[in-house]
């Protein structure tokens, strides 16, 4: 069965001007762009996921504001599948598992933002119940983070929780390895 490309959150508070730009967004958005048109051009199937944060005051992704919507170099085509999640795993609490056709669905092709967070839940999830995952490693980011008064710079972040997921959850490759 053909890889099922998933789209993760590639929405606008995640760039330059936005509530909470990442390291390397714009870059991981045009390699996701580059994928996409790939994908699309052989007939592959495409599901994405936009993130809408409900909390009260909440100041990024939220729903019907800019930064909530999805990058326009991956917005979804007419025909193409959208889900809406309030959690970092896309899974939870959202009909992904269905749309994918549960077990029919074999082997996904993961991509978004961030590294740190959605990607890394949704993959870890999406192994969890059985899915081959590949996860285009360049086109995904992650912000700058700080643990125990030390600042860890976003490539590092990326970088870490990459070979964490390549370590036991997913094929990581770049875009250039899947589109040649």
């Amino acid at each position: 069965m053909p890889q099922i490309l998933v789209i993760v959150d590639i929405q606008r508070d995640y760039f330059p001007g936005g509530a909470y730009p990442l390291v390397g967004a714009d870059a991981a958005a045009d390699r996701a762009a580059v994928l996409l048109a790939h994908h699309r051009s052989t007939g592959g199937r495409v599901i994405h996921v936009q993130h809408e944060s409900r909390e009260e005051g909440a100041d990024m992704l939220v729903p019907g504001t800019p930064g909530g919507e999805i990058d326009a170099r991956v917005a979804p085509l007419a025909g193409e599948a959208l889900v809406r999640k309030t959690l970092p795993n896309a899974f939870l609490g959202t009909p992904l598992h269905d749309l994918l056709g549960g077990a029919e669905a074999s082997d996904l092709l993961v991509v978004g933002m961030m590294s740190s967070m959605c990607v890394d839940a949704t993959v870890r999830a999406a192994a969890d119940l059985g899915y081959a995952v590949t996860v285009a490693g360049d086109a995904c980011a992650a912000p700058d983070l700080e643990y125990d008064g030390a600042r860890v710079g976003g490539a590092d972040v990326h970088a870490a929780f990459m070979a964490a997921l390549a370590s036991a959850y997913a094929r990581v490759v770049p875009v250039a390895r899947l589109v040649g």
